[in-house]
């Protein structure tokens, strides 16, 4: 009877904290917790210095510090093998076509002939692509998943960041209003 006894234990082991950790992703859940809404310590500084190579074969810049100054500029980090990505990439389009800011792009961790084939496939927003294929320059961006978009004004300084994929709401209510005040501090 013991010996059933110690058999049971890893199960009862595991059930504990398989309840602990359920209870509090319902918790948070229940909370309205939500990656998106975790502040960035970059808001309100110069975005960090940026260096990479463009993407081979599409024809358009990589992405330079000269290249995020003097003017409203979105940055939107994005991989051909992301799914959210794929969902954003109209609403990408879409921002493309607002003649205050310069759309940019950071591919990120990804096969280069992919980002091609992708960009190709559902049409190139970007003025600029930039390749950072081991995430080094993301990271100090403070990007922790793919998509993160960010607002950059006049002067370099990052005045809005978007965890997760775009849609019409975060558009309407984050994006846009970040680029007006940017527009307006030109």
């Amino acid at each position: 009877m013991r010996r059933y006894a110690l058999a049971g234990v890893p199960l009862f082991v595991f059930l504990g904290l398989a309840l602990a950790v359920g209870n509090t992703l319902y918790r948070e859940a229940s909370e309205g917790y939500s990656p998106a809404a975790l502040p960035s310590a970059l808001i309100g500084l110069r975005h960090p210095s940026v260096n990479l190579p463009p993407l081979a074969g599409l024809g358009k810049p990589g992405l330079t510090d000269t290249g995020l100054a003097g003017s409203v500029v979105v940055v939107n980090i994005f991989a051909s093998w992301c799914i959210p990505c794929r969902q954003e990439h109209p609403i990408l389009m879409k921002l493309a076509q607002d003649r205050r800011v310069r759309l940019v792009g950071v591919n990120y961790k990804d096969d280069p002939q992919q980002s091609l084939a992708f960009l190709r496939d559902n049409g190139n927003p970007f003025a600029a692509v930039g390749t950072d294929r081991d995430g080094r320059n993301s990271i100090d961006w403070g990007v922790y998943g793919v998509p993160e978009t960010f607002v950059i004004d006049p002067s370099g300084r990052i005045v809005a960041k978007h965890v997760g994929p775009l849609d019409e709401s975060s558009l309407a209510n984050e994006i846009a209003p970040a680029i007006a005040g940017a527009v307006v501090s030109k």
